[in-house]
């Protein structure tokens, strides 16, 4: 049987990605996307041969960065879409900007046909926070819960949940703390768990933080806990008091105070924005569209990043290895279209990563061949979009590997549940 250890796969995401990835819209998918993708891995499996790959601390990182690298450019491209799928469309889109986006970032979501709407100010005082239970910190190796079964609920604005747990002769109090954690965490009521521990590594704590932000009016908690039965229980881990309370966004709309549940609202049914801290006093955030050449010009500027995360992955792996297939794909596809994209403002450079000449680009999308500069950008968006869609399926198509067995052909049989969690492909370490 092969072993796939899939903890340095979770712990170097979570270190790396989880703290700043963030949600995006495109992320979500319909069932349609999500059998193609299905369809595409089993397609990918059925002819694959089993790889011996060569492994060492750096593959489970390349494997993480190209499948992150992979979404970005998913993401990019996906933002780019219009229903003619066209880049042209972007020149005449409104597109909003904020000129603080470390404090207010905005997107337009109105009707494009309206006209646009004058430029607003925005200030933020104070943004929306979770509710916080902060735990008592206990000695870690400490054997302050006796062996039995408790029960402690949990009261949110609209449902109670009950939770019983056991402890065991010998767990610590780091181990029910971490059980409850896990207990909170797969229960899906609103609140999320984590065990931290102090400066010195031997005691620790729960802390438990609402999903929600906000209280509305009337409103005096977004969870309570508590317990009859388990009360000293729960009244040692501490979980059952409030030690940050939840509270609402402050902001200003063109010097008007306003409030929100939430950091993300909509205005006007025409604004989708997100507060991210505060504005200085004196110098709110300008909310407005930007210019026709300037929307075009910073949507290559995304597809050229993308290409250069690439670039940028394939040659870090690259050291102490003996191909680097990636960055040859990635020159191939530059290479194909070079002298097209160079007329329109993208170049190469020495280390093989492209640069976005603003100026140029203006001048080719208004030009009188304004229409082959447009086709030229589409092919480089698709392209680019064909090279994520690949890697996503199966990021350690690039790492080093030594063919082990070729499937009998004629007689090849699907095998997507073998994949490995970096997608697509059998990693088997008792190799």
């Amino acid at each position: 049987m092969p072993i796939i250890h899939n903890a340095d796969v979770y712990n170097y995401y979570l270190s790396t990605y989880a703290p700043t990835a963030g949600t995006s819209k495109f992320d979500s998918h319909k069932k349609s996307e999500l059998k193609d993708v299905y369809s595409r891995i089993v397609k990918a499996s059925q002819d694959s041969p089993l790889y011996k790959i060569k492994m060492g601390s750096d593959v489970t990182k390349f494997a993480i960065d190209l499948k992150e690298s992979a979404r970005y450019t998913q993401n990019v491209v996906s933002s780019l879409q219009t229903e003619s799928e066209d880049m042209e469309s972007l020149f005449y889109k409104k597109i909003a900007t904020s000129s603080n986006d470390a404090a207010v970032e905005v997107e337009y979501i109105g009707n494009e046909e309206l006209p646009a709407t004058p430029t607003f100010k925005m200030g933020v005082k104070s943004l929306a926070k979770p509710q916080v239970n902060q735990g008592k910190f206990l000695p870690s190796l400490g054997h302050d819960f006796e062996e039995g079964s408790y029960e402690f609920d949990l009261d949110t604005g609209s449902n109670s949940f009950e939770f019983q747990f056991n402890v065991g002769e010998n767990d610590t109090n780091k181990d029910v703390q971490q059980k409850l954690a896990r207990l909170i965490n797969t229960s899906d009521v609103g609140v999320s768990a984590q065990v931290v521990d102090n400066d010195r590594g031997n005691a620790s704590a729960l802390v438990l933080t609402s999903k929600h932000t906000g209280l509305a009016e009337g409103e005096e908690y977004l969870f309570d806990i508590h317990s009859d039965e388990s009360w000293n229980e729960l009244h040692m881990l501490g979980i059952d008091e409030i030690t940050s309370p939840a509270s609402n966004s402050s902001f200003t709309l063109n010097g008007q105070e306003h409030s929100s549940l939430s950091n993300n609202f909509t205005i006007n049914q025409s604004f989708e924005v997100n507060l991210r801290g505060p504005t200085p006093e004196d110098d709110p955030a300008t909310i407005g569209f930007k210019t026709n050449t300037d929307a075009v010009a910073d949507s290559v500027d995304s597809l050229v990043k993308a290409y250069n995360n690439f670039i940028t992955i394939g040659s870090r792996y690259s050291q102490g290895h003996a191909t680097n297939l990636l960055n040859l794909d990635m020159a191939r596809l530059y290479r194909g279209m070079s002298g097209d994209l160079e007329s329109v403002g993208v170049e190469s450079v020495e280390d093989g990563t492209l640069t976005l000449d603003r100026e140029k680009i203006a001048s080719a999308v208004t030009g009188d061949d304004s229409r082959n500069a447009f086709n030229i950008l589409n092919r480089f968006k698709n392209a680019l979009s064909r090279q994520a869609d690949r890697t996503a399926i199966d990021p350690l198509n690039y790492a080093d590997k030594i063919t082990v067995e070729y499937k009998n052909p004629g007689k090849t049989y699907p095998a997507p549940y073998a994949t490995s969690r970096y997608a697509g492909l059998l990693v088997d370490q008792a190799l």
